[in-house]
């Protein structure tokens, strides 16, 4: 079966680790391509190539001010993302803890 465009959903979007980076840098900060191609180091047609894909499934929102467009990164869309992840923190957690546990036992051995 063939996997859906990239252009279909936010979770195929987010599948490229490249559109996950613009996320983050943008966090909850409006950004122009520039600042981004700046902070990424990336060309710019790399950068908004990535932003398109990101706009077209809403996970960025786009305004124009006088001649720049500045992005926002629509939390919205990205609450679907965060409610799938979430039941996977108590098992990461879990995991932590119970490498923590080895290693205190390792550290008591070595004593």
């Amino acid at each position: 079966m063939a996997r859906r465009p990239t252009t279909h959903d936010p979770f195929n979007a987010v599948a490229e680790p490249k559109r996950r980076m613009i996320l983050e840098v943008m966090g909850s900060t409006e950004r122009s391509v520039n600042e981004l191609v700046v902070l990424l180091d990336w060309p710019q047609p790399m950068v908004s190539k990535h932003l398109g894909v990101l706009k077209k499934v809403e996970l960025v929102k786009e305004h124009r001010q006088g001649r720049q467009r500045l992005y926002r990164v629509n939390m919205e869309k990205l609450k679907p993302i965060h409610e799938w992840v979430t039941p996977f923190e108590k098992y990461w957690s879990e995991s932590y803890e119970r490498l923590d546990e080895v290693l205190e036992i390792l550290k008591k051995k070595e004593k």
